[in-house]
């Protein structure tokens, strides 16, 4: 009864799998790195999925299969780890995150190693006796450490993500580890219950619906959040939303004549990156058109600390990037009972203004 329960289990858990590795493979939202990402995951569990049904179906069977028991719970127990390394491979890579997932790699592999050099002895994290019986070990703490380890690995990158892309679910990552950790406990506690699994799946489904809303937020080129997700922001302002920035680069139809739309894109990739870094802690960013960009600001106490620090990161990035422009500022606070176009007008008039003045330095010093 017991096995047919766990087959059962197992059934629905590749069920699910297949359907998510068909929907990956029609998807055109997603770019390469994210699809390979996700169809190895799901690809990995399912594996996983099957090599925990073998070892339960010949555990305590015939001895001429305790080879096979011996291989799916090495097998098992050795891919575990790189689940989440799989997943954290999906979200963008940045230099610094590109060197945490070697590293973590790199790990994975010394536990493989360490693993198989088990299987010559009496077994570290399990063993298979004489009789074909499998149990755990004294080392299974060793591989909860790297399960959990994974686990808390693929929830800072995703922060970490949902940092840089200004997210507002970051409670929603949360949730997500924490549900995975408690099924893998209750399976611990109670093995015979086999939920890991499905658990795994339903978390990697749930991260694949979290992400790819997410990136559908994002405006492609600079990682800030779109010009549609603005639109429907503004249609619904919340009480939070207390102050309207608007930016505009100066002369941009100049450079993408004279240098050419990559370095065009350069620039806007560039002034993104200060605008997140000046405002995305208290507020949210978003690339409206072009060359134009906006901040919907929740604490207009902090405006001049955030645009003197969005002017100080422009500076600072001009000494690495001579072409970077010049960017025109105006903002105005959101009053009750008015609508965004009437702020935004305002905004854009104070923008003008500045834009006006830039071009009169500009004239003196020629």
């Amino acid at each position: 009864m017991t096995d047919l329960y766990f087959f059962i289990l197992t059934a629905i858990n590749l069920f699910l799998l297949l359907f998510m590795c068909v929907l990956i493979r029609l998807s055109e939202t997603l770019n390469p790195r994210q699809a390979r990402g996700f169809l190895v995951t799901y690809i990995l569990i399912g594996s996983i999925s099957i090599l925990e049904l073998i070892s339960v179906l010949v555990n305590d069977g015939p001895l001429w299969l305790r080879w096979l028991n011996i291989l799916s719970n090495y097998l098992g127990f050795g891919l575990t780890p790189a689940v989440p390394i799989c997943l954290v491979y999906t979200l963008n890579c940045a230099e610094g995150r590109t060197r945490t997932l070697k590293a973590a790699v790199a790990l994975e592999i010394l536990y493989l190693l360490l693993l198989t050099g088990s299987l010559f002895s009496n077994g570290l994290v399990f063993s298979v006796d004489a009789a074909n019986h499998y149990s755990r070990q004294s080392g299974f703490h060793i591989y909860m450490f790297m399960y959990y380890l994974g686990i808390a690995y693929l929830l800072f990158s995703s922060l970490e993500m949902a940092r840089n892309f200004q997210n507002r679910g970051r409670e929603l990552i949360y949730a997500l580890a924490g549900f995975l950790a408690v099924g893998t406990l209750v399976q611990i506690l109670i093995p015979e219950i086999h939920i890991t699994w499905l658990c795994v799946t339903l978390i990697a489904v749930l991260y694949f619906l979290y992400c790819n809303e997410m990136w559908n937020q994002l405006d492609g080129l600079t990682g800030l959040l779109s010009q549609k997700s603005y639109l429907n922001r503004t249609m619904n302002l919340g009480a939070e939303d207390r102050m309207l920035i608007v930016l505009d680069v100066d002369d941009f139809k100049h450079i993408n004549d004279t240098l050419g739309h990559l370095a065009g894109d350069q620039c806007l990739k560039e002034i993104a990156d200060c605008l997140k870094k000046a405002y995305s802690r208290y507020g949210n960013c978003y690339r409206i058109g072009g060359d134009e960009f906006c901040v919907l600001l929740q604490e207009p106490e902090k405006e001049k600390f955030c645009r003197e620090k969005f002017f100080w990161a422009m500076e600072k990035r001009r000494k690495e990037v001579p072409i970077l422009p010049q960017v025109s500022y105006g903002s105005a606070e959101l009053l009750e009972q008015e609508s965004i176009l009437d702020a935004k007008e305002r905004a854009d008039q104070n923008m003008y203004e500045d834009k006006k003045e830039h071009k009169a330095r500009v004239t003196v010093t020629e």
